[in-house]
């Protein structure tokens, strides 16, 4: 596993370089997307991107969890989570950089 981790500032300085805008509309334009996936994840919606994946809002029920420590029964509120699932065409570009290496 790598110890790089790609940023915000990674994606804008990739449009810098790819398109030629500047650094400051880049940063905007990388927020701005990000602002509008986050929006609509929390309204509930999907956000899916061909060739890449979809993020679904799944809605978790309360439970009792046990604390592993301890072996204590403790209640787990319900909440809403953010799950990704990747598409085939992303799932096949991993796996082919895995057989080359």
């Amino acid at each position: 596993m790598s110890d790089t981790t790609l940023t915000r500032m990674d994606i804008a300085n990739a449009i810098v370089r790819e398109v030629g805008l500047s650094r400051q509309d880049s940063a905007g334009f990388v927020d701005t997307i990000l602002d509008k996936m986050a929006d609509a994840l929390v309204a509930g919606e999907s956000v899916k991107l061909s060739s890449f994946g979809a993020f679904h809002v799944r809605d978790k029920n309360e439970r009792i969890g046990r604390n592993p420590k301890t072996g204590q029964e403790v209640p787990i509120s319900a909440r809403r989570v953010v799950v990704f699932k990747a598409s085939q065409v992303l799932k096949d570009r991993v796996n082919a950089k895995n057989e080359a290496s």
